[in-house]
């Protein structure tokens, strides 16, 4: 999970930057790859709640339905300890920790509308075309047996 890595890069980078003393605002690049990260854990959650379903022919949903699970809680943890981190009073403040909040929800809705958006069109076209390709294979048999047993 690439994800969670991302995350763990940004999560580890605000702490130092919150611990010397740095704000929020200069730590844009973080905070948006942070947001970014857990946009796409989102996503691969709601990937592995409903799979498509040549994946769920295919079996290893659970592996990876557990990895998701995994870094969900590895991602609550860090999100635990930031906002003790940024609420604290001698840190930054309570009003700090609302703050972040409404920028990673701009940059999650904004990621999942362009992005998210794409991955579920490029989806579907695989879906639609793995249907088409599967009907064709089973009709041509169809035709094929019918064929043989004709003749």
């Amino acid at each position: 999970m690439t994800a969670i890595a991302g995350a763990t890069a940004a999560f580890n980078f605000m702490k130092k930057s919150i611990s010397v003393g740095r704000d929020l605002q200069d730590m844009g690049q973080q905070l948006q790859q942070w947001a970014g990260c857990m946009a796409e854990l989102d996503q691969a959650e709601k990937m592995a709640e409903k799979p498509p379903w040549y994946k769920a022919l295919g079996g290893g949903t659970q592996a990876q339905a557990m990895e998701v699970f995994l870094a969900r809680k590895k991602a609550q943890q860090m999100r635990d300890e930031l906002r003790e981190l940024i609420s604290h009073p001698a840190v930054l403040g309570p009003s700090h920790w609302q703050e972040f909040l409404r920028i990673e929800a701009e940059i999650r809705k904004t990621k999942r509308q362009h992005e998210f958006r794409r991955m579920e069109i490029k989806q579907a076209i695989i879906e639609w075309a793995a249907g088409i390709l599967l009907f064709i294979v089973l009709l041509g048999g169809l035709v094929g047996f019918v064929w043989l047993a004709n003749a």
